[in-house]
């Protein structure tokens, strides 16, 4: 195992379930020092997860680029626009250099924090790397221009966040790791609140409430920002989706309760799926004790330049369709729900999807209460439809679900169903260790595979996140920059080769 920096240190311990709830409590009214004036940040999420939740993160960087000055005379407290799936999606649909994204926003954002999400050791892939692929990934995003680093675990299983982390302080970044909220018997108050110190204890330079399903209510925030306040003196992040509706109004409450920043989404971008309306926001808290000091008059270019965006993008811009019930009475985020329609959609059994929504909480707590966020939302989502569809619970267990019994996503919330997990791994013992201590050192053999198309160290980076699509990617990419006959099937648009 790597040796670690003097301000990262262990803090994946078991966390025991005997403490309240996060969910229903009483909210005190804010007392005086939680009302005293202080400036909340905003930070704008239309680069990033707004496009994500709203269009299929299909925006381009040539979208983006002619509206960056703009949003730089703001005075946001960051600008999210890298990670997530935009990496994913730049080469695999639109044909574009993620890491050439970054610099070309970078060079014209001059006074605003570029911020991005990190999904641990995961990347921004969907295994787990070896620690040497994460401490390159990190130097690379840092050294192109990212200032804040949101990181976190599906499994809330902070060892996974660990040399992402160490290497983030290393660089000079700014460190958020954040909580990955859920509902469930045994995330409550005082296991976030310790999960809060120990991110402290890791070197965090922020925290992040992530209620990646809308399921964060007014008085949940209320709760859970002054149980963490309590816990740790660090500026606490809001981060929520309004597919329930109740986001923006758990924004009040949480930044009442004592949070510094909200993630907000340009009106256009707004809402749906999306997250609160940044002018909203900003006009609710103008003038009072939690005013942003942001002005609308400066919002007005950037909301017409996305408005524009929207006309373009029409035919696959989902529109605000209202609150979706479901998701509050089953608990599960917005994209596994759609997810699931579709997927019994495609195997004409629509008619149990009903059944399947129902089997999801069965599994997900036998499973030990993992929070539905991706990876894990797919997993569970999964076997809970199999179960369904066969006819015969946990007869059908996916490559994946048996890995995770194995340990090999990290220590899940809560122990597993002893017999559903030794059905599962037929035998063989699970891990316990930190699973990224299991993977090899791997970036000699990803430059070696690489190393014919590449023409700048990230490439190889972005070949180790999605080999067979930037395979593909680089090969167009080579051929473009180059002007030689790679053997495409196609020719490039507007290219011309050598004899």
């Amino acid at each position: 195992m790597e040796e670690k920096a003097q301000k990262s240190t262990n803090t994946g311990k078991t966390r025991g379930p005997e403490e309240k709830r996060a969910e229903p409590q009483a909210a005190s009214a804010p007392s005086g020092a939680e009302t005293k004036k202080r400036k909340i940040g905003i930070t704008e999420t239309g680069f990033r997860d707004a496009h994500q939740s709203i269009m299929a993160t299909r925006l381009r960087t040539s979208d983006m680029l002619p509206i960056c000055e703009a949003i730089d005379e703001v005075g946001y407290h960051s600008i999210e626009m890298w990670g997530g799936a935009t990496f994913d999606s730049a080469m695999r649909f639109l044909d574009e250099d993620p890491w050439e994204r970054l610099r070309e926003i970078r060079k014209r954002v001059k006074k605003t924090k570029l911020q991005m999400l990190l999904r641990g050791q995961n990347l921004l892939g969907y295994r787990h790397y070896a620690d040497d692929v994460v401490r390159e990934f990190v130097k690379r995003m840092i050294g192109n221009g990212i200032d804040i680093v949101r990181i976190f675990d599906a499994l809330n299983d902070l060892r996974n966040t660990e040399i992402a982390a160490d290497q983030v302080k290393r660089e000079g970044g700014h460190l958020q790791l954040a909580i990955s909220y859920t509902i469930s018997p045994v995330h409550t108050l005082d296991l976030f609140a310790k999960q809060a110190r120990d991110m402290a204890d890791m070197g965090a330079d922020s925290i992040c409430i992530k209620d990646m399903a809308g399921l964060l209510t007014p008085v949940a925030a209320h709760s859970l920002v002054k149980a963490i306040k309590e816990k740790v003196d660090l500026p606490v992040q809001l981060h929520s989706h309004y597919t329930t509706g109740l986001a923006a109004m758990a924004y009040l409450d949480g930044l009442e309760a004592g949070a510094d920043v909200c993630d907000c989404a340009i009106s256009p971008f707004a809402m749906g799926t999306s997250q609160p309306a940044t002018e909203t926001i900003v006009a609710a808290l103008a003038n009072g004790p939690l005013d942003t000091g942001l002005s609308l008059e400066k919002l007005l270019p950037v909301a017409n330049h996305f408005e524009t965006l929207k006309k373009k993008y029409s035919s696959i811009i989902m529109g605000v369709s209202g609150v979706d019930i479901n998701i509050l009475l089953y608990q599960i985020p917005g994209g596994m729900y759609s997810n699931l329609q579709s997927q019994l959609k495609e195997g004409n059994a629509l008619h149990k999807l009903k059944d399947v929504l129902e089997e999801v909480p069965r599994v997900r707590k036998e499973m030990g209460y993992p929070p539905l966020v991706t990876p894990t939302s797919q997993i569970v989502g999964t076997q809970a439809a199999m179960n369904v569809l066969v006819g015969e619970r946990w007869k059908v267990i996916p490559k994946e679900v048996r890995q995770y019994l194995l340990g090999h996503y990290g220590r899940t919330p809560a122990p597993v169903d002893p017999e559903i997990q030794k059905k599962a791994t037929e035998g063989e013992e699970p891990i316990t260790c930190r699973p990224g201590e299991k993977i090899k050192a791997e970036m000699d053999k990803l430059r070696e595979e690489a190393s014919s198309w590449c023409l700048q160290p990230e490439d190889v980076l972005s070949y180790a996140m999605f080999p067979q699509v930037a395979a593909e990617f680089l090969k167009k990419k080579f051929a473009r920059v180059t002007m030689v006959n790679v053997g495409l099937d196609s020719p490039i648009e507007d290219g011309s080769y050598p004899v």
